[in-house]
């Protein structure tokens, strides 16, 4: 009786990991996607990322360029809420954890403190002053939204949501699609963006990807919304199991 229960245990987690796979496969990116940056870390608890820039040619996907480095959440990755369809069981992105979302996600969007930045036609760019707020509240019915004010802030909850402009790092960014309105789960993590890295490199970031400067504007001045740009961040042996599946570049 003993061995038939260990069997049956067997199967029964067999069977379990086969309905995750076969649930896993059922997701494909879109295939108006022709533009796709994708960043891939050493493990899940890795805060370095190698980011690569793809486009879709004649039906296959062709590297643009080198790779370049970044640097990704002080505690690394956690699966995030974008387009891909998570593994059952799987520990998602919570605010403030200090990991970055994986997973693939819509690109669109640029904040900056500049008067004009070099773009494609179609992106959405603002400029960014006091007036300007991104919530990160979770139980505001806003939370992961931007909010233009028609005046200066005047309660703390406006003052604390404002966006900055004070700081390098956040002087210009680029939204990444996690857990985006109007699907946003109160409490899964907001404010995700590409933006500048701090020092260098040197240092982490807070749950974005970063990058140095040269490398956002470009890929700001080449994403075009008509062309359903991606960000795939995933660790590399995720991203190699995932990769045909889900018919990644």
């Amino acid at each position: 009786m003993i061995l038939l229960h260990s069997l049956v245990m067997r199967l029964c987690v067999i069977f379990l990991y086969f309905l995750g796979i076969v649930g896993l496969a059922a997701f494909e990116i879109p295939e108006e996607s022709s533009q796709c940056v994708v960043g891939t870390s050493e493990g899940w608890n890795s805060s370095y990322v190698s980011l690569s820039y793809f486009e879709k040619q004649s039906g296959k996907w062709q590297q643009i360029g080198e790779a370049w480095k970044g640097r990704l959440g002080s505690k690394g990755l956690v699966w995030g809420r974008g387009l891909h369809l998570n593994p059952s069981g799987a520990v998602l992105k919570k605010e403030a954890d200090g990991r970055s979302p994986a997973g693939v996600f819509n690109l669109g969007g640029v904040w900056g403190v500049h008067e004009k930045v070099k773009k494609h036609p179609k992106t959405f760019y603002h400029q960014v002053t006091t007036r300007d707020l991104w919530v990160e509240d979770s139980n505001s019915k806003y939370y992961n939204q931007f909010l233009s004010l028609d005046r200066e802030p005047k309660t703390e909850w406006e003052k604390k949501a404002q966006m900055v402009q004070d700081d390098y790092p956040h002087s210009l960014k680029m939204f990444i699609g996690h857990n985006a309105y109007p699907n946003a789960v109160a409490g899964a993590g907001s404010s995700i963006f590409f933006h500048i890295w701090r020092r260098e490199g040197a240092a982490a970031s807070a749950g974005c990807t970063t990058m140095p400067e040269n490398k956002l504007r470009q890929l700001i001045a080449t994403v075009d919304p008509g062309r359903r740009p991606l960000y795939v961040l995933l660790p590399r042996k995720e991203y190699e199991k995932f990769k045909s599946i889900w018919k990644l570049p």
